[in-house]
């Protein structure tokens, strides 16, 4: 029965009614599900003041789908009371019964039933009593008559703990006459076409009047990731700090460009295969600027430009293998070489946001694959202090204005800071990232003059991505187990939240 059908009939009951109908009765009047029957009243609210509507909220007591069956075939116990002949049961048998397991427990709390431990074929069940009442069953089918309230709280209670039974609510409309009340129903026209007009038809014809308040429909549109939200704001922060976004789209590296050409040694522990994946095809790198190979090879293996270097036999295979690169300071010294090769030396500002691979052991803070952030600068006589400028600019402009600064060792870069913020949730100072003065060692192979300096730092993306949004856990933020509708729900980012002075 269509909604124009249903509507029919339920004016032509409200005209025979005295004061008003409940939709939820002339559903079951009408054998109709209860959903046609409130379709049928919200279409006839929209004619106008034909009915008037209360919504009206009721609850009641239905049977859960387990209740349903326990209301037709017995409760478990009184099923597994009737499974035991006089002569018994092996309890092992019992137990496989469809209500062996749960029937049983109750059974022998209700001492129906007892277990004969002695017995020669094993435990054994024999029934305690001739006949039983099935008070579980009865309940239920008082509820499933509509009698619900001839049950006591502990009762019901009692069948909700076993989820026999559960409490809805039910919303129903209370339908009276309005003030246009009839029993004729006229469509109301909801828009007027040329023909209308060019007819005059069209007065004659009620029209629906427009609901000027009504929302429009939200258009469909993507969502991004917070990670992209916070890299969007480090972006926007480098390019207002005056830096230059450097190249990063090759996931693949030479370990000559991720290791040697930043002073890192060939046997030193980071080149080990338990922390970087290397490729088998293809296995090597082919091109190489050969000219500034040997220079980097001679520093390695025999110093120069006041180091020692570290006085082992270089090999070009070594440098050649091919990995997915471990940081995107790969990145900053290959930006660094093409700076060098171009004359007159420049100043030049670089900053870098993309993804870096290393093998780690997968965790709730840790991936194999995670997010960089680098700035890189380089000018005439840069020192520590400058580092340190830098640095207090750039985190200030995060909302990060508490720092301090803690010496550290890094291979390519001397000195070497660790960057720590105080965390006001955490109540502490947590770590924030790393920094340094890149090495002549590194600088001077590539061609830079002497007196160049640079000065470099670097973080996650998902860590301040974690915190700013209040996530524990790394795998709830990249990955399959990502729940799209914090992407939908995740607001604006901001990064420029003014933080609490710590603790004196």
């Amino acid at each position: 029965m269509a909604d124009g059908p249903v509507a029919e009939v339920l004016l032509r009951r409200l005209e025979a009614a005295d004061g008003g109908l409940d939709s939820a009765e002339v559903a079951a009047e009408l054998g109709l599900e209860h959903q046609a029957v409130v379709g049928a009243v919200k279409s006839l609210q929209a004619l106008g003041e034909i009915i008037e509507a209360e919504l009206r909220s009721t609850k009641r007591w239905e049977l859960t789908g387990e209740g349903e069956e326990i209301a037709r075939e017995g409760s478990h116990e009184a099923r597994v009371f009737r499974s035991v002949p006089p002569e018994g049961l092996p309890q092992s048998e019992l137990m496989r019964l469809p209500s062996g397991k749960v029937g049983f427990s109750k059974a022998m709390s209700n001492k129906w039933i007892r277990v004969d431990k002695s017995a020669a074929d094993g435990p054994r069940v024999f029934r305690v009593v001739d006949s039983v009442e099935d008070e579980v069953q009865r309940r239920l089918q008082l509820v499933r008559g509509g009698q619900a309230e001839k049950l006591g709280e502990k009762e019901r209670s009692e069948l909700r703990k076993r989820k026999l039974l559960t409490e809805v609510t039910l919303k129903t409309y209370w339908v009276s006459k309005g003030g246009a009340f009839s029993t004729s129903i006229s469509k109301q026209e909801t828009d007027l076409s040329p023909e209308m007009i060019s007819s005059g038809s069209w007065r004659d014809r009620p029209f629906k009047p427009y609901n000027f308040s009504a929302h429009g429909v939200l258009p469909e549109c993507g969502h991004l990731h917070p990670l992209l939200k916070v890299r969007t704001q480090f972006r926007q922060i480098f390019l207002e700090m005056g830096f230059t976004e450097m190249p990063t789209d090759n996931y693949i590296e030479s370990s000559f460009w991720n290791f040697d050409a930043l002073f890192q040694p060939q046997q030193h522990p980071a080149r080990d295969q338990h922390d970087t994946f290397f490729l088998r095809d293809p296995a090597q790198a082919l091109q190489l600027p050969m000219d500034y190979v040997h220079r980097v090879k001679r520093t390695h293996s025999q110093g120069g430009y006041g180091s020692q270097g570290y006085k082992y036999n270089w090999k070009l295979d070594e440098a050649r293998k091919n990995l997915l690169r471990t940081h995107t300071t790969s990145a900053s010294a290959r930006a660094l070489y093409r700076l060098a090769q171009k004359k007159p030396f420049t100043p030049a500002k670089y900053f870098s946001i993309d993804r870096v691979f290393r093998n780690e052991t997968l965790d709730a803070t840790h991936l194999a694959e995670f997010h960089q952030i680098e700035g890189v600068v380089a000018d005439h006589g840069l020192t520590l202090g400058h580092l340190m400028g830098v640095l207090r600019e750039f985190f200030t402009k995060l909302g990060i204005t508490q720092l301090r600064f803690k010496p550290a060792y890094n291979p390519y870069t001397e000195p070497s800071m660790e960057v720590f913020s105080y965390h006001q949730g955490l109540k502490k100072w947590v770590e924030v990232g790393n920094s340094g003065v890149f090495r002549p060692e590194m600088l001077l192979p590539m061609g830079l003059p002497e007196n160049v300096s640079v000065i470099a730092w670097g973080l996650s993306l998902e860590r301040p991505t974690m915190i700013k949004y209040g996530i524990n856990n790394i795998r709830e933020l990249v990955g399959h187990k990502v729940n799209l509708q914090m992407v939908y729900d995740s607001p604006l980012c901001r990064l420029d939240a003014e933080q609490g002075p710590p603790p004196t």
